[in-house]
């Protein structure tokens, strides 16, 4: 029997493209190749699709963040079938066969927020992780924050700052957004990879974090600063009838001095550690991973989620947000938290091929 083929897909069109490089160049490298054929595929910037170029550069260096390499063949998506075409200028479009199932190792808009989940549920190709509502809610932090509070889960107070509110009634956001006491946290939306995020001490650095935010989303959230412990954990969906499991909590810290927890305390070296298990007491930790599995219930998540939570002083535990793409690097946290747990990445990466080839194309 020929083997499964998988199409590895990385890039995008939004700022956390070279983060999906990093991921898939993990992937990529552990993948077993006597267990699947593997076609890495890139998405641009301007958005083409192209086959990965043989020398194509995943990791950052020399603090170059990598981006795809356009020189490969040129890639469509062709109607009426589960197929990929390669396109050579002067030269007759070559198809690759039948891919059984997509892995989209994307964050971001245009990618983690239900896209390319429509997109590919269109075509009816199987894929790794959410689907297109879990992904879409939860790449919106306000509409995430909605359900999260829905299903019983404690989360901090906000502030949704739309397009329309901020053009015409800005004076109205800022006495709003100032009521939730400095210093503020002021996000897009609708991003991810801690792009776009300032923390804010008083109102002029609160309007030009604002102004910040809608660089990458016109819709932006204004978060109260909680006290706590950031302590994350990662959820990962049964193979059979199970139910969802939670890994052993870990807790994350900045090293390199920054006031939270930015893009350079994620992606640089030596700017953030992972400490697993968290140090928090036994039954804290099992709360957290109920607490976890239920996000990632009340998403309808699919795959792999990483669930953060901020551990107060006075031992509360409050929901920050869940990621239904997390960064997917071997050293990224929720990889290492499934290592801790059990898991190894290389196994990872397997099961949530399994797990998408499990499932049949279609609602379910």
């Amino acid at each position: 029997m020929s083997k499964p083929r998988v199409a590895v897909v990385f890039g995008g069109r939004n700022s956390e493209h070279a983060v999906s490089l990093m991921g898939a160049g993990s992937v990529l490298d552990v993948i077993d190749r006597s267990k699947y054929e593997v076609i890495p595929v890139g998405i641009a910037q301007d958005g083409r699709w192209v086959l990965a170029a043989s020398d194509q550069r995943f990791a950052i260096e020399g603090g170059e963040l990598p981006a795809v390499d356009t020189s490969g063949a040129a890639l469509a998506l062709p109607s009426g079938g589960a197929g990929l075409v390669a396109y050579d200028p002067g030269s007759i479009p070559v198809e690759l066969g039948t891919v059984d199932v997509v892995f989209p190792v994307m964050h971001g808009p245009f990618a983690e927020d239900g896209t390319i989940q429509g997109l590919l549920e269109m075509a009816g190709v199987r894929y790794v992780g959410s689907g297109v509502l879990a992904s879409a809610v939860g790449m919106d932090k306000a509409h995430m924050k909605t359900v999260m509070a829905a299903a019983g889960l404690p989360i901090g107070r906000y502030v949704v700052v739309r397009d329309r509110d901020w053009r015409l009634n800005r004076e109205c956001v800022l006495k709003e957004a100032e009521e939730l006491g400095f210093p503020v946290f002021v996000k897009p939306a609708r991003a991810g990879s801690s792009q776009g995020i300032s923390k804010a001490h008083d109102r002029a650095e609160l309007e030009a974090a604002v102004e910040s935010a809608r660089l990458h989303d016109p819709k932006v959230l204004i978060e109260a600063a909680i006290e706590g412990r950031e302590i994350e954990c990662a959820v990962l969906e049964s193979l059979g009838d199970e139910p969802a499991a939670a890994s052993i909590p870990g807790e994350v810290k900045v090293e390199g001095g920054q006031e939270f927890f930015d893009f350079e305390a994620k992606y640089y070296p030596d700017q953030m550690s992972l400490t697993v298990p968290a140090d928090i007491p036994a039954e804290t930790a099992e709360e957290l991973r109920a607490m976890a599995v239920r996000a990632f219930e009340a998403l309808d998540c699919e795959g792999l989620s990483r669930v953060d939570f901020f551990y107060t002083p006075d031992g509360r535990l409050v929901f920050n947000e869940i990621n239904t793409m997390p960064g997917f690097t071997s050293l990224s946290v929720a990889p290492q938290l499934w290592a801790a747990s059990g898991l190894p990445y290389p196994q990872l990466v397997d099961r949530l091929i399994q797990l998408a080839l499990s499932r049949s194309p279609g609602l379910r």
